[in-house]
């Protein structure tokens, strides 16, 4: 009689296949089909974000690898529904034609030209009708810019910004462990100008204020008559200037409507209608 405290061993025919109960694990080899280009037909490795032959985004980011690297995200520009319109290495046409494509009627064919080369991206006016703007200064037409994280683009008044992959999550390192002084405090730029209406009273500061329902907008109004980006007020040396960029439902000065993409001076006798809503300039003190 067997006695049932005793430990058993049991021995298996190790030249019997054995069944496999769960699904192979991620370290198991896969097979992995090419992608396809949809324009060339060109088969190109997976996980690349560009084709081979003719440079087409295939994607906008490759997956986490089983490694844990991360994923990797070309520069783009992001226009104000969101859409993001990535640059591939070498030389990007902007217009509505080439390699960015942007389908607005104030835009050149070829409007413009962004050369991604070693991490840093140029952009240059290829002598466009409506011109090409990086953060309110307009570029001369065949001269180079560099641009930087946040740079706001306009391509005939339709603005975009410049984003580059991790930069909005960056650390920032000090040089050294040690406390840094101030040579002075930093200084607090004073409003010049006011855009006052609707109970509210927006700073305005030298040079170009955006306005728009967007929240990067300087002037941020969330009321669904006014477009993501739908103005500029510009404060320059020789006054104060409005700038309806081709918003949705447009703007009125003094019950008119402002022409799209006019630079119209204004006073603080004017009033700035947006959708049911008034406003007014006040000059600071």
């Amino acid at each position: 009689m067997t006695d049932p405290n005793k430990t058993q061993i049991i021995v298996e025919d190790l030249n019997k296949t054995q069944a496999i109960s769960s699904a192979p694990s991620i370290n198991a080899t896969q097979t992995i089909q090419p992608v396809q280009c949809p324009v060339c037909k060109s088969p190109n490795p997976p996980g690349v974000i560009y084709c081979v032959e003719c440079g087409l985004v295939l994607s906008s980011a490759l997956p986490d690898d089983v490694f844990g690297a991360p994923a990797v995200r070309p520069p783009c520009f992001v226009d104000d529904g969101g859409r993001e319109h990535f640059l591939r290495p070498g030389a990007n046409l902007i217009g509505r034609e080439g390699d960015v494509l942007l389908a607005d009627p104030r835009i050149s064919r070829k409007h413009a030209q962004a050369t991604l080369q070693d991490g840093v991206i140029t952009l240059v006016d290829l002598g466009s009708t409506n011109g090409t703007f990086v953060n309110g200064e307009q570029l001369q037409p065949n001269t180079p810019r560099q641009l930087a994280q946040g740079d706001k683009l306009s391509f005939g008044g339709l603005e975009v910004v410049m984003s580059f992959p991790g930069e909005s999550q960056a650390t920032q390192i000090a040089g050294g462990r040690k406390t840094q002084t101030l040579d002075a405090p930093p200084a607090i730029e004073k409003p010049v100008a006011f855009f006052v209406g609707e109970g509210n009273e927006f700073p305005l500061k030298s040079g170009t204020n955006s306005l728009g329902r967007r929240p990067n907008n300087d002037i941020v109004i969330a009321d669904p008559y006014v477009s993501g980006s739908h103005a500029t007020i510009e404060i320059a040396d020789d006054g104060v200037y409005f700038t309806d960029i081709g918003s949705t439902n447009g703007t009125n000065l003094n019950g008119a409507p402002l022409p799209a993409n006019q630079r119209t001076k204004i006073t603080a006798d004017d009033e700035i209608s947006i959708g049911q809503m008034k406003f007014k300039l006040r000059m600071g003190q």
